[in-house]
């Protein structure tokens, strides 16, 4: 199996890369949605259309990308198990772990959200906005520039 994958080592990480830019897109996106939907009055217009642009986000782009990200990156360490003997290997997979766990707690805000039980402001999620770019930061050198 990992001579198969092998030979498709480079379109792996090529849809690695791609499910990952589109993760990170919603990992960024979805928290200013909720800051502005803090901001706005539960049962308004503004608030009901929040909901839905927060489901579709989180249900039809993040998920997916977030498990192809899982998928494509678990394909590629079946394909190469010797990255296993590399550190910065151990703390880009603990950072998309990490990311992962962030992942499920703005699904706990969403849903929070959805059912009209936010009581976080607007502040909070704009600290939560900058946490998936601080692991990004991370998990992008390790994989690039390889530190140790």
């Amino acid at each position: 199996m990992s001579e198969f994958l092998m030979q498709y080592y480079l379109w792996l990480k090529a849809l690695h890369i791609i499910a990952i830019i589109s993760w990170m897109a919603g990992m960024l996106y979805l928290p200013r949605l909720f800051v502005y939907h803090a901001d706005a009055a539960k049962g308004s217009d503004l608030s009901e259309t929040f909901k839905t642009m927060e489901y579709r986000l989180l249900r039809y782009i993040m998920n997916p990308t977030m498990i192809a990200s899982w998928l494509f990156g678990i394909l590629m360490i079946t394909a190469n198990p010797a990255l296993f003997e590399n550190g910065w290997m151990h703390v880009k997979i603990t950072m998309v772990v990490l990311m992962s766990v962030v992942h499920m707690m703005y699904s706990k805000w969403r849903k929070a959200f959805e059912r009209d039980e936010n009581t976080r402001d607007a502040k909070f999620f704009k600290i939560w906005n900058e946490v998936p770019t601080v692991l990004m930061i991370i998990i992008v050198i390790m994989a690039v520039a390889e530190p140790f």
